[in-house]
């Protein structure tokens, strides 16, 4: 197919789940006109779930309650306004919605924009392929190369890329033979996962956090009915979320804004949590108080700060900011209880195939190793971040180009203040190349949720809009 002229101002987004969505539909909302085409190159038939709200099973719900869950930077309660209107909502409207719902609700928004141009002039089109390459042009443009033969001239260029599989769990050096064992799942999220696991069968889970919940919950609606263990460094699980109607606790970043240091931040922490529990306040409220100001706390702390962090309280942080629904911390204790589900502290350092079965060497400081035994191992351990070891064409084309640099905490992708990729040389990549989503970890440290995703799509909406401004074609 050959090249768009110059004269057709596209931009394509690479990735159709939650962020490259939400970039779209800002894009159809900045002021115009803008006579321009987005090309949303994205391989499932419906674009705008994504993988993380494809799934279809009932049970696998929201960790965040409908009123912070707008595609709309501008309009909070859109969503929760939207599932007032479901079937879902005819007994009232549900404390955490299905995720399979809210995907529901994001391919609606956007099969809305994909059937008509947007009255800034914005045109969407839906590319059910992906894409391979994007190599410089003469002209400044990108060659968006898709695996379909098409090729897209791009004035900008945006990786929505999302997550990526865990990496395996053991050593690199250390055998690794496991990884072609039939009962070895290294995506929890990969089609048929699940469907491979008789009801009989025993099951090992890396990592307790809200991955290994959701495939605790497809498991035990599937009939699943054998011993499930549960492999966590510290063998902590995810929080439990307060009742609704919990009081608000101010904010308190002003006497933050000038700590560089994270012991710093953690003193007025702890004393806030001492300050909120004699007024009655529980800790969720005065963590929650932190959350618009998170990536500027981030951003505040120096490399070696922020590598401290990493190392010493990021679990606990995880564990305590991403927490999981009443109901699901529930059944977890229902299956602790009769039997089912066994949590074991420690990490995985081999996985050895024995004939059918994998056996699970575990360590832990001042103990000698243990093994468990299972047909089934899954790896639910948390997304790779590290750019420099995705084996995906696009990325591989553009590290390989100098365009495309892993931050230096190994999180996602260098980038400037607007999220456009600095190269190997650390300036501006040419050619229009930004991203947004899981790849600005390095940026904001959490970079994953909704309220924290939406605002970067407005943002970079107006960037891109704003570009466009500039180098309009003649």
């Amino acid at each position: 197919m050959p090249l768009p002229t110059a004269a057709v101002y596209t931009i394509t987004i690479v990735g159709g789940g939650f962020a490259g969505t939400a970039l779209a539909l800002h894009l159809t909302r900045q002021p115009g006109p803008l006579p321009i085409e987005v090309a949303l190159v994205e391989p499932r038939p419906a674009p705008g779930p994504g993988l993380a709200y494809s799934a279809p099973g009932p049970e696998l719900l929201l960790n965040v309650r409908p009123g912070n869950l707008s595609v709309w930077a501008d309009e909070p309660d859109h969503f929760a306004r939207w599932l007032a209107r479901q079937p879902e909502a005819a007994g009232g409207l549900p404390e955490f919605a299905p995720r399979a719902t809210y995907g529901r609700y994001l391919a609606q928004e956007l099969a809305a924009a994909l059937a008509a141009s947007a009255p800034n002039g914005v045109r969407l089109r839906h590319y059910a392929t992906t894409a391979e390459a994007a190599h410089l042009l003469p002209d400044g443009r990108r060659a968006v190369q898709l695996a379909d033969g098409r090729t897209l001239a791009s004035h900008a260029t945006v990786l929505a890329l999302g997550n990526f599989p865990p990496a395996p769990p053991t050593a690199p050096g250390t055998s690794q033979h496991y990884l072609h064992h039939p009962g070895y799942h290294p995506d929890p999220w990969a089609p048929g996962t699940l469907a491979r696991i008789g009801p009989t069968e025993p099951v090992v889970l890396i990592g307790a956090g809200l991955t290994t919940v959701d495939m605790l919950l497809a498991l035990h609606a599937q009939g699943h009915r054998a011993p499930v263990h549960v492999v966590a460094r510290r063998g902590r699980w995810p929080a439990v979320h307060g009742p609704a109607s919990l009081p608000a606790y101010p904010s308190f970043y002003p006497a933050l804004a000038t700590e560089t240091t994270v012991a710093g931040v953690l003193r007025h922490v702890r004393r806030h949590l001492a300050e909120a529990a004699a007024q009655g306040i529980g800790w969720r409220a005065v963590l929650d108080a932190l959350r618009p100001d998170l990536g500027h706390i981030w951003a505040g702390w120096p490399l070696a700060e922020q590598t401290r962090f990493l190392r010493h309280l990021a679990g606990r942080w995880t564990q305590a900011r991403h927490r999981m629904a009443p109901s699901h911390a529930a059944l977890l204790a229902e299956l602790r209880a009769c039997g089912q589900l066994h949590t074991q502290p420690g990490r995985v350092v081999e996985l050895v195939p024995a004939q059918g079965q994998l056996r699970v060497g575990i360590a832990q400081p001042g103990q000698p190793q243990r093994w468990l035994e299972a047909p089934h191992v899954v790896c639910c351990a948390g997304p790779l971040l590290d750019y420099g070891r995705l084996a995906v064409p696009l990325v591989q084309q553009l590290r390989a180009a100098g365009c495309l640099t892993p931050d230096a905490l190994r999180l996602g992708i260098a980038t400037d203040a607007s999220g456009a990729l600095l190269g190997a040389n650390g300036q501006l990549s040419a050619g229009g190349l930004f991203t947004l989503g899981a790849s600005r970890r390095s940026t904001y440290f959490e970079s994953t949720a909704v309220p924290e995703l939406r605002q970067q799509a407005a943002a970079l909406a107006q960037v891109l809009a704003g570009r466009y401004r500039q180098h309009r074609p003649a």
